[in-house]
């Protein structure tokens, strides 16, 4: 399984101010090729100052750009759409080269950018407030504006998709931003901005770049807004230091998404579904199925279709245009994936394939399929965010949703059935902020949801981004008093 030693480095500047090539007060990084562990990107580590100049950089940018007509930001967004569309290989490459995704997913995650672009830029111009009946002589008016400064600090999973979606509702909404892409994807991050900023005035945007201390000290500062997709760890020390300055915390954090398997389904399509939601992206994605729910009647068949379908994966380097499954993003996340599943053999729980770290170079980890599982193991309480399916096998349609149910988090569920009013109890009574019935990555363009518990709060997609991005401020005009007659 090869490495990425025919890449050229990535050498990462920053943006502050509107002026490209701060070296990092911090000192400088290296990131690896999780694929053969090459260097393949060197980055920047922000310091106090240059964080804190990004940020006044960008209040300085702020009025200006909040009094920009709506429909010209919105153009702004159209053309960085574009650049993005011409420069998808480019993207894509970078993301590859750093946390290993197979080039085709990651294509697909920069049309994703592109399309979420191109989604706000439409419906920027068209959002309004709204008036209100009040008396005769005067106007009432509640107005969306800008909020000002948007601090963005994005995940390496999905690196250009999530960006896209935070850094265009803020944008079109008349906000100013400092970015901050994860240290795992830094160049695809850069890459991103720069495109951005090619169309965008000076200081509208600014980015810096390093490791979670540079994160943590832009979440501090006198920003308006931070909004966070990631760990729920980071999350809950992002929320922590917006308590203390009064920003406005947007969250998207960890999941432990259930998946469950009713009775009457096609055991084959079902294991297909559990498949797809377990291993895509190597199980690197905040909605991955994390744990599964399996009606007696069904197990036997929907276990082997599984192991089946884990074994048919084709693992490899993220540019081979065969590889289905690529590395994790680096070594020490592939150990904890490892340590959990270990924990969970050590519990009970048996191996029906995978499991084993595998020998040669790079983070590779092989899809894993674990049967025998129990509500006390850490496979099936916490998000592994790795290539593995544990399977616990249920009695009745009611203990599903009643373990399924039973989770810190609350991003999202998946429930495949016949039933139509399992369908409706599920979506009802699972305390999650999106429920998908028959399908593991099923649905609309523009929709959004409230994640719940220690997977965040706020809309962090769909049209509702931008009025979480905007603060209403109410207005109330009636003529002058005096001498005057009070007409209009």
């Amino acid at each position: 399984m090869g490495g990425g030693n025919l890449r050229p480095m990535y050498h990462v500047q920053q943006l502050i101010a509107g002026v490209w090539g701060a070296d990092g007060d911090g000192g400088r990084l290296t990131v690896l090729d999780p694929a053969g562990g090459t260097p393949v990107s060197e980055v920047p580590v922000a310091g106090e100052a240059e964080i804190a100049a990004a940020v006044k950089g960008a209040r300085a940018a702020f009025l200006g750009w909040a009094r920009t007509a709506p429909v010209e930001r919105a153009a702004a967004l159209h053309r960085a759409a574009d650049a993005l569309e011409a420069n998808a290989d480019r993207l894509a490459d970078a993301q590859t080269a750093e946390m290993g995704r197979p080039l085709g997913a990651a294509r697909t995650g920069v049309e994703a950018g592109v399309a979420t672009l191109r989604q706000y830029a439409e419906l920027g111009p068209v959002r309004g407030g709204r008036t209100l009946a009040g008396e005769h002589d005067a106007i009432d008016l509640m107005v969306p504006q800008p909020r000002g400064v948007v601090a963005v600090i994005t995940p390496w999973n999905d690196p250009v998709a999530v960006s896209c979606g935070l850094l265009g509702a803020a944008l079109v909404t008349g906000n100013t931003v400092v970015y901050k892409p994860s240290e795992r994807s830094p160049a695809t991050g850069w890459l991103l901005a720069r495109l951005l900023d090619e169309h965008l005035p000076p200081g509208v945007l600014s980015l810096v770049t390093g490791d979670g201390g540079v994160g943590a000290v832009l979440a501090g500062q006198d920003v308006d807004v931070v909004a966070h997709v990631g760990s729920t760890t980071t999350g809950r020390s992002i929320a922590a230091a917006c308590a203390r300055t009064g920003a406005k915390v947007l969250l998207e954090n960890g999941g432990s998404d259930p998946l469950i398997v009713d009775d009457g389904v096609d055991p084959c399509w079902a294991a297909e579904q559990a498949a797809l939601g377990a291993f895509a992206n190597s199980g690197q994605l905040c909605v991955s199925v994390e744990r599964i729910y399996v009606l007696r009647s069904v197990a036997p068949r929907f276990l082997t279709a599984l192991v089946q379908r884990a074994e048919a994966l084709r693992v490899g380097p993220g540019r081979d245009p065969l590889t289905e499954l690529g590395p994790l993003v680096d070594q020490r996340h592939r150990e904890r994936v490892a340590r959990q599943v270990d924990a969970a053999v050590a519990e009970g729980a048996r191996v029906l394939t995978g499991g084993r770290v595998p020998n040669g170079p790079g983070a590779f980890y092989p899809p894993t399929v674990l049967a025998e599982c129990t509500d006390q193991m850490a496979v099936m309480r916490e998000e592994t965010f790795g290539p593995v399916a544990p399977v616990m096998v249920v009695d009745s349609f009611d203990e599903a949703l009643s373990r399924a149910s039973s989770s810190p988090y609350g991003l999202a569920a998946t429930v495949l059935t016949t039933s139509m009013s399992h369908a409706q109890r599920a979506w009802r009574e699972l305390p999650v902020g999106t429920v998908k019935i028959n399908s593991v990555f099923g649905g609309a363009p523009g929709g959004a949801a409230e994640p719940r518990g220690g997977s965040g709060h706020g809309f962090g997609y769909g049209p509702e981004l931008l009025d979480e991005l905007s603060a209403v401020k109410a207005v109330h005009i009636e003529a002058p008093g005096g001498e005057a007659d009070g007409r209009w």
